[in-house]
């Protein structure tokens, strides 16, 4: 901390955590580090699996492979740094790591956004307009769609953070929380905070409001056309296609409405911190799992990639034990 001028200014912050819970900070770190690793193999098998199986080299999993690097990014920003409060009680961290985490998480979140809204809309024309989906979705558009969306991503946060940085923090450094969470900064401010909530909410009328806009919209006529549909065989199927990403969109959009689309003078930092977990870890964790077990498709590329590993490790045996015994 450095005074200027009868006012005290943070020059670093202390991430509390959960000081809830004094004597679990082991099994905390542990639950934790297991999470953040489901997390990882998860997704990156996702990846993996898409990358090597041609019969996934379609926009819909091209998509679902973005998902994945960012659900990546945005728990590499927070969790790690967690971790290391649990397990090595380093709760510092210097005023321009607390804004740079702040940049890259309102980063990820910008884009997962904006990622599930044009794979609603991938869902849609695949449902609705089949015969007109290689055209629509063709891949120099994908391509552009995911270009533009990384871009509005490192643009949309920017203006945001800036604010952040010049506001005066002299209240305390401490942090309520177990990342540089927005709500529990502004709580140590002594700056008005009306302004960053009016940018709040024009950054959401732009990209939030419109995704969530989109999405709804493209389920409206997806469920409509299912529901045409008269086989129930056909139903299902149809269904099929779309309901491991209305089950993440479902998660996604009601964990953050409740934590964020709410003035910061009314939000508590005990039902953030909770909030934050869910969007922090166990969506993320969850992504994965639910599109692997709703998907056909990718239960058939994960057995796939598994199977030809085992059967080369088994192959490479064989052959050292014959070798062996040739010898």
């Amino acid at each position: 901390m450095y005074r200027k001028e009868n006012t005290t200014t943070a020059t670093e912050f202390i991430i509390l955590g959960f000081p809830e819970f004094p004597d679990l900070q082991i099994p905390l770190f542990l639950l934790f580090l297991l999470m953040y690793l489901i997390i990882l193999l998860g997704n990156l098998t996702i990846i993996t699996v898409t990358c090597l199986n041609p019969r996934l080299h379609t926009p819909m999993y091209f998509f679902l492979c973005n998902l994945s690097l960012v659900d990546i990014s945005s728990t590499s920003v927070t969790l790690p740094k967690l971790l290391d409060i649990f397990l090595r009680k380093n709760q510092r961290i210097s005023v321009n790591g607390c804004f740079m985490q702040i940049y890259f998480f309102s980063f990820s979140l910008c884009i997962e956004f904006l990622l599930l809204s044009v794979m609603a809309y991938d869902r849609y024309v695949a449902i609705c307009h089949p015969l007109h989906y290689v055209v629509i979705m063709n891949w120099n558009v994908c391509v552009l769609i995911v270009a533009g969306l990384w871009i509005v991503g490192f643009l949309d946060p920017v203006t945001y953070t800036v604010f952040l940085s010049s506001f005066s923090y002299c209240r305390s450094n401490i942090i309520n929380h177990f990342f540089c969470d927005i709500s529990a900064l502004l709580k140590l401010s002594c700056t008005s905070t009306s302004t960053i909530d009016h940018i709040n909410y024009i950054l959401g009328s732009f990209v939030v409001m419109p995704c969530i806009l989109s999405t709804f919209v493209s389920y409206v006529y997806i469920i409509s056309t299912i529901l045409k549909i008269r086989s129930a065989e056909g139903r299902r199927k149809a269904f099929s296609t779309c309901s491991a990403h209305l089950t993440v969109v479902i998660l996604f959009y009601g964990t953050l409405l409740c934590s964020y689309i709410r003035p910061t003078s009314t939000q508590s930092l005990e039902q953030n911190k909770l909030f934050a977990v869910m969007y922090n870890a166990l969506i993320p964790m969850f992504n994965p799992i639910i599109y692997s077990l709703r998907n056909q498709e990718v239960k058939k590329g994960i057995a796939k990639l598994f199977t030809r590993k085992l059967f080369s490790r088994d192959q490479k045996t064989i052959f050292s034990v014959q070798l062996h015994g040739k010898r």
